[in-house]
Order: structure tokens, then C-alpha cells, then sequence
């Protein structure tokens, strides 16, 4: 058994104009499936997506905090003109630059129209096969754990592992991978962004949250009510979800 990252579930007043921020970035189609926006690739809404982890922006009432999200996208770019020129655009969709403590360096740190950060990487042949997503990544206080707990928990293959950083890839090699950065940050604010996990057609999706539990994930209650998804945090207190085929 095991799950697969399917979508970054990002929290949003207005989520149809998040989604369309997120859509124009990505050079994605917004799609409206209900109430939520759904960011993917262009052709029509297909989820999941068998080649890539989405964007689903959800509608809440409450604002982003002033405190910085402890999940964000970093976007790939080919050369340093699609990085200036993806900065730009990015600049005239609404996005504002961001101050997260990163000094000088070679990418651009922005934040969308309501504030969750996002970095502009600058060229990086690691990135060429990704997609416009880079990678997903997780601020955390141990990269190890995080590896090991988020290895067991899906099919995502370990491709490097230390005291500063974890980067997880799908072992089919498509879409984003997954990057656990040490930081000294703790959690303070529910995540503003998450990650979503989806059960292979043929599992149970409760015997995965079982497992899950048995991993050290924690059941978390946000008022969720009666839903067909399942609300946990992993061992460091990062928010996910575990949904279930339609």
C-alpha cells in the first residue's frame, strides 16, 4: 500500500482569483469542479493527474497571517531572460516581492495576491524535466524524519538525504519533487498550504490512514465535519490530507 501527492492545497478569501493567479503562472487552466478552483495542465480537468501534482485553491473565511506559510512552490525557469520575464509577469498578475530572511541570492522570493510565498528559481538543469513547478517545499526542524515518514507514507523515492536537506521524487519521475528544508521556524498558525494524498485505485483509504497513524501521523480536527477526506498533521505538526477516489 501506498499514497501518491496529487495536489498543494492552498487556502484562499477569494479562490477563484487565486486560482486564476496560480493558473496564468503556471501556464495552467483553472478549472471549477465545485467550490474549489483547480489548477492543472491545459486540455481539460483531469484528476488525478496521472504526470504531474496539481493546485487545488479552497475557499476559507480568514486572511493569511503575517507569518510565513512552512509549504511553498519554487517556479522553474529555462534562462535567466524566462526568469526576468516570469518575475515580471508574475509582478503585473498581482504578485508582491517577499522578505523571508534570504539575503542575496540568485532566485526571486514574491508572494500571490494574498500573500503566500513563492520563489522564481534561476535556471537549474536539476529542474529541466519538472514542469513549471520546480519542486514543493517544506520548511521543517529535521530533514531526516521528514524523509523517512513521507517515504513510508507514499511511493516517493528518497534522492537525497542530510541534516539540511530531504528531496523525495515520485519513482514513476514525473511532476515536482519534494523538498524538506531545516529551518528554524516552528509552526505558530494553521498551514495556509498543504499537500493532499490519494490512495492507488484497489486501496482503502481508511487502512492508509491507519498506517498512517502507526507512522506517527496525528488526527486533526479543523471543524471538517463529515467529509470523504481525512485531516492529519505528521510528526513535526505539517497538515495533510488523505482523499478518497471518487
Amino acid at each position: 500500500m501506498a499514497l501518491r501527492p496529487v495536489q498543494v492545497n492552498v487556502k484562499a478569501l477569494d479562490s477563484t482569483a487565486v486560482g486564476r493567479f496560480w493558473a496564468e503562472a503556471l501556464g495552467w487552466t483553472a478549472y471549477r469542479p465545485g467550490v474549489t478552483t483547480y489548477v492543472g495542465p491545459a486540455g481539460g480537468l483531469v484528476w488525478p493527474h496521472p504526470e504531474t501534482v496539481c493546485v487545488d485553491v479552497v475557499p476559507v473565511p480568514e486572511p493569511k497571517t503575517a507569518t510565513k506559510n512552512r509549504v511553498h512552490l519554487d517556479l522553474a525557469t529555462t534562462s535567466v531572460a524566462h526568469q526576468a520575464e516570469l518575475v515580471a509577469r508574475l509582478r503585473a498578475l498581482g504578485a508582491k516581492p517577499a522578505q523571508v530572511g534570504q539575503g542575496t541570492v540568485p532566485w526571486t522570493v514574491l508572494a500571490d495576491p494574498e500573500g503566500n510565498e513563492l520563489c522564481v528559481l534561476e535556471p537549474r538543469e536539476t529542474y529541466r524535466d519538472t514542469g513549471p513547478v520546480a519542486r514543493v517545499v517544506v520548511d521543517c526542524a529535521d530533514p531526516r524524519a521528514m524523509a523517512r515518514f513521507r517515504s513510508a507514507a507514499t511511493d516517493w523515492i528518497p534522492h537525497e538525504v542530510s541534516g539540511e536537506q530531504a528531496v523525495l521524487r515520485s519513482a514513476k519521475g514525473y511532476g515536482p519533487p519534494l523538498v524538506f528544508l531545516r529551518t528554524p521556524d516552528v509552526k505558530t498558525v494553521p498551514d495556509r498550504v498543504h499537500l493532499d494524498l490519494l490512495p492507488y485505485p484497489g486501496d482503502d483509504a481508511a487502512a492508509e490512514v491507519t498506517r498512517l497513524r502507526a507512522l506517527g501521523a496525528t488526527d486533526l480536527d479543523l471543524g471538517q465535519g463529515d467529509v470523504p477526506w481525512t485531516c492529519l498533521t505528521d510528526p513535526e505538526g505539517h497538515e495533510f490530507c488523505v482523499l478518497a477516489l471518487p
